[in-house]
């Protein structure tokens, strides 16, 4: 029998390992994840892990409880009456934004299906680990996380405090040294006998205080961006249009254009107050800087450029097509563009700052006051890509070069380099808060979101069947939650999948 038990311990962690390898974990890592696990055994063996009131889990992941902090949970905990508050709100809250992530998740799972992606992911990419998956560096992603699970864990044990639950000790999950979790651990007979809109609120308490710190952090990622500055005034474009003005002349993606015909360009203003005095036809003396890897400086240079027709390019993109030609005529009447209007052959044309700009609008006040709120709300959303399309980066490099410190306190005690690290650090924390707030609510055990539907379910059944054994309504709203974890787990791999057998 004890040798029956050795094997079913080590076969779950190798398991994991070839599990690991085989959704594209490079060698090195499954070999260090074994001489990890043949540690724990080692320790576990000893009676080391009991020393420290630590536990395997899975076989590979440890378990280090403390009771460190229950002192100032129990201080933060005094306030009741608000954390009760706060935890209705974080019900209704999670709610809304499951709804939000399960909707996101069916139209993610019908365009995969409809248009598959060429290439798709790798598949150690859809890991989200820091230093494996190849958009997500280490090291501002793995304190981030640290951080993240810790409030998000802290979270849960305010919530269990103020509704009178004991906790036993808080928790790390350690996978190697990279934290991948952490946990805290009430009572387990007192949670279950707490009225279910208690756990509704202790569920919901993670997620949601994840999803309030994204918004917090945002807002100062916002400040520091603001406080950056232009090296060189001017304005770029992210791409040439082929067989513009542009491309003939020879101007290049990220150059930046500081003068036209001598006259000073600082933004985007400027570029399009001289665009606005140039026909289509005129040629245009361009002063550009460029930044040359060799020599770590700026160079600059003039070059001329023969303007196109700003209309006439829209109208010829439509190749002939009658209807597209009427559509897209009358959207540049309403633009305001008219045949003759300038056109240096560009696409994506931003200010010397723009790497940052789209940040630092939210503090700014540039929008309108609804303007604020809506790029505000989405600005998480879009920046989930970011490091995607700039390999692990959290602007465009070249965008990067660009910007030096401002003028601000913060900035003169830390220089460029230190306000570009703050910059990061910033934007890793507000990209894994808002990851680990969304993906903890998928409605699916063992997520806080599944619990969230296993209970609200059950309550929902307790005020239609009234009548029913609440026996019966309990196996029912479990039989619900576990079939409706089933169809969520299938609807996320559907993505997954579909992409490598087609």
């Amino acid at each position: 029998m004890a040798e029956e038990a050795g094997s079913r311990g080590v076969l779950v962690p190798l398991l994991l390992l070839f599990l690991a390898h085989s959704l594209g974990a490079p060698i090195w890592l499954v070999v260090m994840l074994g001489i990890w696990y043949a540690g724990l055994v080692y320790a576990e063996s000893e009676g080391i892990l009991d020393r420290f009131d630590a536990t395997r889990a899975l076989g590979v992941i440890l378990m280090i409880r403390t009771r460190r902090g229950m002192r100032l949970l129990d201080f933060v905990s005094k306030p009741k009456r608000f954390w009760r508050v706060f935890g209705e709100f974080s019900i209704w809250l999670c709610f809304f934004v499951m709804f939000m992530v399960v909707l996101l998740l069916f139209l993610s799972a019908i365009s995969v299906a409809i248009s598959p992606p060429d290439d798709p992911l790798p598949a150690s990419d859809l890991l989200l680990i820091p230093g494996v998956t190849s958009f997500v560096p280490f090291w501002w992603p793995a304190l981030a996380l640290i951080v993240a699970i810790v409030i998000h864990e802290y979270s849960h044990g305010i919530q269990a405090r103020v509704h009178g639950m004991r906790l036993r000790s808080f928790g790390v999950l350690q996978l190697g040294p990279l934290p991948i979790g952490a946990f805290a651990e009430p009572e387990e007979s007192e949670m279950s006998r707490a009225p279910r809109r208690e756990r509704l609120r202790l569920f919901a308490a993670g997620p949601s205080i994840n999803i309030f710190a994204t918004y917090v952090v945002l807002i100062l990622l916002s400040s520091v961006a603001s406080g950056m500055a232009a090296e060189n005034e001017g304005v770029h474009a992210r791409g040439i249009v082929v067989g513009g003005g542009a491309e003939e002349a020879g101007l290049l993606p990220y150059e930046t254009i500081t003068h036209i015909d001598g006259n000073k360009i600082s933004g985007l203003s400027d570029f399009s107050s001289e665009m606005d005095g140039i026909a289509a036809g005129d040629e245009a003396i361009l002063m550009v800087l460029s930044w040359s890897g060799d020599s770590q400086s700026w160079s600059g240079r003039e070059i001329v450029v023969t303007m196109g027709d700003r209309y006439q390019y829209y109208i010829d993109e439509c190749k002939g097509d009658e209807v597209c030609i009427e559509e897209t005529s009358t959207l540049l009447d309403f633009w305001g563009v008219n045949p003759g209007d300038s056109f240096l052959g560009v696409s994506n044309l931003v200010s010397s700052t723009g790497g940052v700009d789209g940040y630092a609008n939210i503090v700014d006040g540039e929008y309108s006051a609804f303007g604020t709120v809506l790029s505000t709300a989405i600005r998480p959303l879009l920046m989930l890509n970011v490091p995607i399309a700039n390999d692990g980066q959290t602007m465009i490099p070249e965008e990067r070069r660009m910007l030096i410190a401002g003028d601000g306190a913060i900035a003169s005690v830390l220089g460029t380099d230190g306000v570009l690290m703050m910059f990061d650090f910033l934007f890793w924390l507000v990209w894994i808060n808002f990851l680990l707030g969304f993906a903890n609510l998928i409605p699916m055990i063992p997520f806080d979101g599944g619990h969230l539907v296993r209970d609200g379910i059950h309550s929902f059944l307790r005020k239609v069947r009234k009548n029913s054994h609440p026996m019966r309504i309990e196996m029912l709203s479990n039989r619900i939650s576990s079939l409706s974890s089933i169809f969520i787990l299938l609807v996320l791999l559907i993505p997954v999948i579909i992409p490598w057998i087609i």
